[in-house]
Parts: C-alpha cells; sequence; structure tokens
C-alpha cells in the first residue's frame, strides 16, 4: 500500500501510541495479545478495538484471532513510525510524490531544510531470502525477522553512505531511522536512461570512482548501469545496501562482477572494448 501523507497526519497521539506498543511488543511476540496491548498502554478494551481498528483500516497493522486476539505491524505501520519520527526530529517537514520502486526499496521525494530523498528498504519474501543467503546481517543463523533485516538493510547503506561521502561521489547521507535512510536529492537520470556524449570519458570516470571506492575498503558489489546516476555532467554511485569490505572473502569475486557488468553496457550500447582483467587490476593495484 503506498505510503499516505493525509493518514499519517490524521492519526492521533493515542493511535500512535498503539503503533509505538506493537513495535515494542513484537519483539517477544509475532502477534501482539490485545490484552497485552490494553496492560502496557493502560488504555480500556474499547480504546485499544477503537485504536487499533483505525490503525487496521489504514493498513498499518493486521489483526487475527487465531490463536488470540492480536495485532503486528506491516510495512506501512513501521513506514509511519519512522516518519513520524523523522518529522518530530526536524529532518523531514514534507513526503513528496514515489519515485520509484524495486525488489527490496521503496523511494519517495519529500522536504527537509533542503530537498531529500527518502528511501523505505522493504524486503519482500524473495528478496528477503535472497539477502539472508547473501549478506552478512541477514544470516539464516540470526534468525533474524524481515522487519529487522529491512533495518539492517537501510544501516548497512547508511553506513557505506558515510563512509564514501564526499570522496565518491554518492548521494549525501542525512540520517535514518529504522528502515529509512536520508539522503539530500539528486537531480539526474539512471546511466541507461542517457545517451552519453562522451561515453569513452565517462567509462574513465567511472572506474576511477570504483577504484577510489576500493582504495577505502569497500566494494559495491550490484554495480550496473540501473544504480549509476548522470547528474550535472558527474557519475554518482547510489544503492549500497549489499556492499561488502575489501577484506571479504567474496570481495574479489564482486569486484569483478561490478566491472564486467559496467563494461559490458559500455561495450554493448558504445562498442566500447575494454579488458576486464585490465581493469580489474587497475582497480585493485
Amino acid at each position: 500500500m503506498p505510503l499516505s501523507a493525509e493518514d499519517i497526519r490524521s492519526l492521533h497521539r493515542d493511535d500512535l501510541r498503539i503503533l509505538h506498543t506493537i513495535e515494542r511488543l513484537m519483539r517477544w511476540h509475532q502477534w501482539v495479545p490485545e490484552d497485552l496491548i490494553r496492560q502496557k498502554t493502560g488504555f480500556s478494551a474499547g480504546e485499544v478495538k477503537y485504536r487499533a481498528g483505525r490503525l487496521h483500516a489504514k493498513g498499518m497493522v493486521r489483526y487475527d484471532t487465531v490463536p488470540y486476539e492480536g495485532y503486528t505491524l506491516v510495512s506501512t505501520g513501521y513506514d509511519t513510525l519512522a516518519l513520524t519520527d523523522l518529522v518530530r526530529r526536524g529532518t523531514v517537514s514534507a513526503l513528496g510524490g514515489l519515485i520509484g520502486e524495486g525488489k527490496e526499496a521503496v523511494v519517495y521525494e519529500a522536504l527537509g531544510v533542503t530537498p531529500l530523498v527518502l528511501k523505505f528498504h522493504h524486503l519482500g519474501e524473495r528478496s528477503f531470502r535472497a539477502v539472508r543467503r547473501g549478506r552478512e546481517y541477514g544470516d539464516p543463523a540470526h534468525n533474524l525477522p524481515r522487519s529487522e533485516v529491512s533495518i539492517a538493510s537501510a544501516a548497512h547503506e547508511y553506513a557505506a553512505l558515510q563512509h564514501l561521502h564526499p570522496r565518491v561521489n554518492v548521494p549525501l547521507p542525512i540520517a535514518y531511522n529504522r528502515h529509512v535512510v536520508v539522503m539530500a536529492l539528486i537531480s539526474g537520470l539512471t546511466l541507461n536512461r542517457v545517451r552519453l556524449t562522451s561515453p569513452s570519458d565517462t567509462l574513465g570516470e567511472i572506474l576511477e570512482l570504483i577504484r577510489t571506492t576500493y582504495s577505502m575498503g569497500v566494494v559495491h558489489a550490484d554495480l550496473s548501469e540501473f544504480n549509476l546516476m548522470v547528474s550535472d555532467d558527474r557519475c554518482v554511485v547510489i544503492d549500497w545496501p549489499q556492499w561488502v569490505a575489501t577484506d571479504h572473502p567474496a570481495a574479489h569475486a564482486h569486484i569483478v562482477r561490478d566491472i564486467s557488468t559496467v563494461l559490458g553496457y559500455f561495450r554493448k550500447k558504445y562498442r566500447i572494448m575494454y579488458d576486464v582483467s585490465e581493469a580489474v587490476r587497475c582497480v585493485t593495484t
């Protein structure tokens, strides 16, 4: 369900108290018993049913009666908690329109002191399984629920942006809350949507970005024409939740794949031939 600024504005502080209580109690309960919500909030049974019913109608919680009457947060509820915290702290003042939606995230425009991007990490069932197999913070041995892996994904991406900016052209990190990363808005288009006037120069710039990133101990690990943006005649690297450190056992395989993907794109679209092994050597030495 798309995030509705109007739905969030219409919430009473007691609605938000119910949401916060369910979130806190979900550390111990997949479905939080209605009686426990009443006990923790001090609300009457009727007040809990009314407030939780409002949240259910707005798609922020689910309700079930088996094996007991209880509630669980869904992604819109987590989105609401994160966004209201960011507003309360003065990071965000207004939510804008939807920019894009992928397998692992939903991205909105927003306003703060400057124009912003809000990236909501939403791991669906397929991406959740892939993350648990392929990323350290998704290790199945840790048995984290999907919401916690989404939070870890956001924190991982924010850490990369903080580490790399400003030496590498990445979005300026502003803040993160739960599963949401706040970044400065970048005007531009992804590489696949641009016809370059000097593709050889752009390829050289991209390889230099990869080299600088590698020298700072980081490998993107999912680089392609879809997460390279062309903005004001410079390239910006976006989408960092899957990055690995250069001492990771799979780092070399990831850097080879990143470079192969970029070179393959330029070879196919612009007929530019560049040896992958030579490019990997230049980047890593």
